[in-house]
């Protein structure tokens, strides 16, 4: 997986604000890979309650390609609902309670299970991390194997959660086009 570095979300927030309005502040900045192998960078703006929007490019500048901006959008929503839906959000109670039922009941496949618990940890990242394609399906792909290992059968809850929350995905994508800084180009 590709991490965010810390120099790179730096030089890109020094850059990010450049764009403040009078009474904002820099809420956020989030790394994404949507084509090409470039980076882009969401950069989320406060004021009082109200969010404002800007895709700047690896140099800084403002993209206005409203099918970039729709794409980073929907990668980076995208790649924190997978990681928020993954193992129901909380892989570190898990993994506890797989320990506890290895020591105490030691049921047949715990190990699988574990191990399939651990693995999806090592695929979700911590700190900045660039939402890409390839980080949404290791997560599926993680999430998966943890679920047959746990023994569900038929339906995945994650890819449930995953299609229940397109929808929050979608909203938020809206809301950046909404609250655009700068005038979009089809």
């Amino acid at each position: 997986m590709v991490s965010a570095g810390d120099e790179e979300l730096q030089a890109i927030a020094r850059a990010a604000l450049g764009f403040t309005a009078s009474g904002e502040e820099l809420a956020a900045v989030m790394a994404a890979e949507p084509t090409g192998g470039l980076h882009f960078y969401l950069c989320a703006f406060r004021c009082g309650e109200t969010l404002s929007w800007l895709v700047l490019d690896g140099k800084g500048v403002p993209v206005e390609d409203a099918g970039v901006v729709r794409e980073t959008a929907s990668l980076v929503a995208a790649c924190e609902l997978a990681e928020e839906s993954a193992c129901g959000g909380d892989l570190g109670m898990l993994l506890d309670r797989l320990a506890e039922l290895r020591q105490t009941e030691n049921p047949e496949g715990i190990e699988e299970a574990e191990g399939a618990a651990r693995a999806l940890a090592t695929v979700i990242e911590n700190g900045p991390r660039v939402a890409r394609a390839d980080y949404l399906d290791a997560i599926g792909q993680a999430s998966l194997s943890l679920e047959q290992a746990l023994g569900e059968i038929g339906s995945s809850p994650f890819a449930a959660a995953m299609h229940v929350g397109m929808g929050v995905v979608d909203a938020l994508v809206q809301d950046v086009e909404r609250g655009y800084k700068r005038a979009l180009c089809d």
